[in-house]
């Protein structure tokens, strides 16, 4: 691979690799407390604490694809650095989401509501690379530069609660 291309991807392989991690984290957390539990392995118990990290784990794990989705397309098709960013926001989101569930439901809403927050950025940088691809195919009226500013400009402003 050329280093051009390796270069317009590599902070989006790095957030991928980040979330990854994540996930073996939120895996062994759920082994953890089911060994806990009843020292069987992988049987639901029917304890509470057991039952917040499965449905913390099942959370994060739903929303797992839609995040690497927009991730990739917001990076490919519009700028990497700012969907690289925001893909970091929602992984800090996500763990605070599911350590906030670990506590009381009502401590992980916060990282939930975040979370929709910035899938909707990344969300709307996917759309507007679209929208330039197509501007430019069919009237030859290149924005990127512009939605790059914009988005730059724009995603700071997801560290605002």
């Amino acid at each position: 691979m050329d280093q051009e291309t390796l270069g317009s991807v590599v902070l989006l392989v790095i957030v991928t690799l980040i979330s990854v991690v994540q996930n073996a984290f939120f895996a062994s957390k759920l082994e953890h407390e089911s060994k806990h539990c009843n020292g069987k392995g992988f049987q639901r118990p029917g304890s509470s604490a057991f039952d917040r990290v499965y449905t913390a784990n099942q959370n994060c794990g739903h929303a797992y694809p839609t995040f690497l989705a927009v991730l990739w397309c917001a990076g490919l098709l519009c700028s990497q650095a700012p969907a690289a960013f925001a893909g970091l926001m929602y992984l800090f989101v996500r763990q605070k989401y599911f350590v906030g569930y670990l506590g009381e439901r009502t401590q992980s809403t916060p990282g939930y509501l975040f979370g929709k927050r910035i899938i909707l950025f990344l969300f709307l940088m996917s759309l507007a690379g679209i929208l330039n691809y197509y501007l430019v195919f069919f009237f030859g009226s290149d924005f990127e530069m512009h939605i790059k500013t914009i988005t730059s400009a724009i995603s700071p402003l997801l560290l605002i609660p």
